[in-house]
């Protein structure tokens, strides 16, 4: 630092007779010796810096300009890096969709062996199978008939097809929930806040016949109902049953049918972080270890005299 100042005051840069010119500028200057690649890799950063941040601000612009109230982030037992699904709120979400969202809601894309090991025993899942009916056949006969579900079988549709959806909703087409956790923006948090946010309309918000009021939906007029209430379903465990948990845990299951996967992709990571290190140290190792000779040696030649 001093021989730096040293060159400074030597050069006359801060001599208040001749004062800054640009050649002695340019002469403290590091981009003088930039080879051209360097100066076009310089340029192009710059571009891209400056592009990824224009979108992100146009981004967060027009995240900010809808009408519907975004919702906050919470504090979920599974955002970590290194967090698992909560099984058990995974498994109470499954009896409030089977009691209360699947009286309207599809999840064609689940079937009942996925349940398997991850919120139910084989067992339990069969059981939970059996309790509908699968058209099936034809027979021997050449006939189509009913018989109980397997752990093969899908989560059954509550509506023969669109048309007779959109007849017993007020033309309202309930959404499959399959991979709704993945389809909206924000996931859990806007599920839980569009459960849970329902409230009066406002002054100057007209809603039609068969409309509700939910400022986390867009435009604010749903056709959906609050569907969640305390005691609206159940538990097994006894858990109690309020507006808030039923919202938590449906949400949490619906994640999980969203991403089957979370755990295992969560787990092969540790595994892959695990994997990197100890590869990185052996390379360390062996390029100090075993490549110090090389790297350090030095060659010279003698030649021979007469």
């Amino acid at each position: 630092m001093a021989a730096f100042v040293g060159r400074i005051c030597g050069s006359g840069l801060l001599s208040p007779k001749g004062g800054a010119t640009l050649q002695k500028v340019q002469n403290f200057s590091t981009s003088r010796a930039w080879t051209k690649n360097q100066k076009v890799a310089t340029a192009a950063g710059v571009l891209v810096g400056g592009a990824g941040a224009l979108l992100y601000a146009l981004e967060q612009s027009v995240s900010a300009s809808g009408t519907e109230v975004h919702p906050p982030a919470l504090p979920w037992n599974h955002k970590g890096m290194l967090d698992s699904l909560d099984h058990a709120s995974v498994r109470r979400g499954y009896e409030v969709y089977k009691q209360v969202c699947a009286a309207c809601h599809s999840m064609r894309f689940i079937a009942y062996r996925n349940l398997v090991g991850v919120s139910h025993t084989e067992a339990e899942a069969k059981a939970e199978a059996e309790e509908i009916q699968v058209r099936d056949g034809p027979d021997e006969t050449g006939n189509y008939f009913m018989r109980p579900g397997k752990l093969s079988d899908y989560f059954p549709s509550p509506y023969p097809n669109e048309e007779a959806a959109r007849a017993a909703n007020n033309g309202a087409y309930p959404p499959d929930l399959s991979y709704i956790a993945l389809a909206r923006h924000g996931g859990e948090d806007y599920l839980f806040a569009l459960l849970t946010g329902y409230c009066d309309a406002p002054a100057g918000v007209v809603l039609r016949e068969g409309q509700y009021y939910n400022p986390y939906f867009p435009g604010g007029a749903i056709s959906m109902a609050q569907a969640l209430y305390n005691e609206a379903a159940e538990y097994s465990d006894g858990t109690p049953p309020t507006a808030s948990q039923l919202a938590k845990d449906v949400s949490t299951f619906l994640v999980w049918a969203a991403e089957p996967y979370h755990d295992e992709r969560k787990r092969m990571g540790i595994k892959s972080v695990g994997i990197i290190m100890i590869l990185g140290a052996l390379s360390y190792y062996i390029k100090r270890h075993k490549w110090a000779a090389l790297k350090t040696r030095k060659i010279s030649f003698h030649p021979k005299s007469k």
